[in-house]
């Protein structure tokens, strides 16, 4: 009955005015961006209003509803940047597109030099009383100088306490087996008089174990009661990259990514050369905090040009290169270290090849597929007709015709979109949160991996060393990247993260419950373990746990740049990179606070992990498909199964289209026939 009124009310009802719920226009949010290219604007509740069609532009297409303007759009032609424009160009084929490519990822050696430096300026010696001589370094030497930190993303604990004040404390802990966490607690602090005699000298002397002669810890004594101010120092490099990746990303979306890497690049050579010159610690945390900010600029803008550059084939390749470059300056820099002695000489040296980047000024375009999607097409024609010459292509290679079609928008005006225009949108939104949630994650459980792994130290005498710690995580780090090549091949993009998040989640609950389970029964004389099984245990979890989530780290930021439409794509790269940031910021945090509160932020991000998994279905494939160029393309950028469905089966789920076609049928009942002339129940004039 339902139906019949509206076919009558569709084809010339009585004319009465429709109530004022959901005939008025409106329609669910996930049809507003469906019904936006057939004459509706999107409204601010992700809904509709009704508005006249506009003439058809000669290229054929409706009003451009990602920017709720009534106007017409471009031609779908130039809006179909991977489908027309770049064949057109050649591709990656074209040697000024491989050029433009090698040239994003030699600075990625840098930025692997720069990330990783904290390891040895910021690393806290084995430090004695002068005069007392090396013999009384075992009293004054401090666990962080045997832990060290593991990089700008595995952060090792460190705490001010003394040695061997907690020796006999800590080998009570490990042997009771009544702790039920991954790794044995840490025994208390010991007596403010102990640590006092200690600390009680005014000139130290230090044994730097990263191939320094002289650090920062070592150059304005920062231990004792100034060892909270390495913590600070961590933070600020940090906190820097954070704010850099929230800020230069909006400003990379509406200015355009060139602009921020040039002065991004000249900021950071400013900085990052002041840092050196720094005379106090004070100083020296302030201008890494804005060191911070431009890394993340270079880091954020360049990431999001070489996804930009290729085709869709070949960027998982071209992201995963750029990561192995970045791997070689994370290996390459104990040997910088031990080869400049000095940690001002080491700055420098690690700012210094930024000089190189400063000819980008001149070598390196815009990117054309930010120029096409914000409509610019004036430059975009300039930078076409400069790749056509660089190439040496002809005209007649143009077989779609992109040119003319070009020629017809010179006069439009740029549209251009901020980052919080997502939050109107359904899908993007959600794929974005979900994607943040999961880079959060994967780099926030990292650090109580790497943190349990090196608590077993004592007893693995290889892990010790200083540079056995720190290859170990490099290694991890590059067999993680290594599986995810693998992975991402045969699953995609949605199951690799949904397997590594798997991983991650089963070594975390493993080595929270397993583990408690073995130490309990290692209590009994009868019952075969031995402490050393469960240790054997936590280091093999940790290492899977390490490795699982350093992919889920990494895949999650490539995932985001792939999903978020060109037009605030910098924007989305750059939550999804703050939210890695704040999970990388757990490790000073923790350590800051003498590790108080370590085992409750393991089992927060076990559940974190738990969560993840089921969000991660939410998400769409992007494997060989084509960037979003707008706000429409990507909230169209919906979920697939993950097994195809059967020859002839019903799918549970309707498309937006379905929806279209069905929706507002009760209502249409329950309002009789008032329906205007020429409307249909969902709100959409009749064609």
């Amino acid at each position: 009955m339902a139906i019949d009124r509206r076919r009558e009310a569709a084809g010339g009802g009585s004319g009465r005015q429709p109530p004022l719920a959901e005939e008025n226009g409106s329609l669910p949010p996930g049809d507003a961006a469906a019904s936006a290219p057939l004459g509706g604007r999107a409204g601010p509740g992700g809904g509709a209003e009704i508005q006249p069609l506009p003439p058809l532009h000669p290229g054929g297409s409706g009003p451009h509803s990602s920017c709720c303007s009534a106007t017409a759009a471009p031609s779908l032609l130039l809006l179909d940047y991977d489908g027309s424009v770049l064949p057109f160009l050649g591709g990656l084929g074209g040697g000024y597109q491989k050029t433009l490519v090698l040239l994003t990822w030699i600075p990625a050696l840098f930025i692997g030099f720069s990330q990783f430096s904290d390891s040895f300026l910021l690393d806290q010696p084995n430090f004695w009383c002068r005069g007392a001589g090396k013999g009384a370094e075992l009293a004054g030497n401090t666990v962080s100088g045997r832990w060290g930190d593991m990089g700008n993303w595995t952060s090792l604990p460190t705490t001010p306490f003394s040695t061997d004040s907690w020796g006999a404390a800590g080998n009570r802990s490990n042997n009771n087996g009544t702790y039920g966490g991954d790794t044995p607690p840490l025994p208390s602090p010991p007596d403010k008089g102990d640590n006092a005699s200690n600390c009680d000298c005014h000139e130290w002397d230090y044994g730097i174990r990263t191939g320094l002669v002289r650090n920062v810890v070592s150059k304005w004594d920062l231990v004792c009661d100034n060892a909270w101010k390495v913590h600070i120092a961590k933070f600020s490099l940090l906190v820097g990259l954070i704010f850099g990746y929230l800020i230069t990303g909006c400003i990379a979306d509406w200015v355009g990514r060139r602009p921020v890497l040039l002065f991004s690049i000249i900021f950071i050579l400013i900085f990052g050369l002041t840092v050196a010159l720094s005379v106090n610690v004070t100083m020296f945390s302030t201008l890494r905090f804005f060191e911070g900010f431009c890394l993340a600029g270079i880091i954020l803008t360049l990431y999001a040009l070489r996804i930009e550059l290729c085709p869709p084939g070949k960027r998982f390749m071209i992201t995963m290169v750029a990561s192995f470059v970045a791997m070689a300056g994370q290996f390459l820099m104990p040997g910088l270290a031990a080869l400049c002695r000095d940690w001002q000489v080491l700055q420098a040296l690690i700012i210094c090849p930024f000089l190189l980047m400063l000819l980008y000024w001149s070598i390196f375009p815009e990117s054309l597929r930010w120029l096409m999607a914000t409509q610019q097409f004036e430059s975009a024609k300039k930078l076409i007709l400069h790749f056509t010459q660089k190439n040496c292509m002809s005209p007649e290679s143009d077989i779609k015709g992109v040119m003319p079609e070009l020629e017809k928008e010179l006069s439009r005006r740029p549209k251009k979109v901020c980052i919080v225009k997502v939050v109107g949108t359904r899908n993007l939104w959600k794929n974005i949160v979900v994607l943040c949630v999961n880079s959060l994650t994967g780099y926030g459980i990292h650090h109580c991996f790497a943190r349990s792994m090196m608590g077993h130290e004592v007893k693995v005498p290889l892990l010790e060393n200083f540079y056995a710690d720190y290859y170990t995580m490099a290694s991890i780090a590059l067999a993680s990247c290594l599986a995810m090549c693998v992975v991402v091949r045969f699953l995609g993009r949605r199951g690799g993260l949904l397997l590594f998040m798997i991983l991650t989640a089963l070594a975390s609950l493993l080595q929270l419950g397993l583990l408690n389970l073995i130490g309990k029964y290692s209590q009994h004389p009868d019952s075969g373990m031995s402490d050393s099984v469960k240790d054997k245990f936590s280091i093999a979890f940790s290492i899977v746990g390490m490795f699982a989530s350093h992919a889920v780290g990494s895949l999650s930021v490539f995932f985001c740049a792939e999903i978020t439409p060109t037009v605030i794509r910098c924007g989305g790269l750059g939550l999804v990179l703050a939210s890695a940031g704040f999970g990388m910021l757990t490790a000073p945090i923790i350590e800051l606070h003498n590790q108080k509160g370590y085992f409750l932020h393991h089992i927060i991000f076990a559940c974190c992990t738990l969560i993840c998994i089921i969000c991660i279905l939410l998400l769409p494939e992007s494997r060989d498909q084509n960037l979003p160029e707008n706000i429409s393309n990507g909230e169209h950028y919906t979920r697939q199964p993950l097994l195809p469905h059967k020859k002839g089966e019903q799918p549970l789920l309707l498309t937006n289209a379905e929806l279209k076609d069905y929706s507002g049928l009760h209502d249409v009942a329950t309002a009789g026939d008032g329906l205007p002339e020429g409307a249909t129940a969902n709100g959409m004039k009749s064609m």
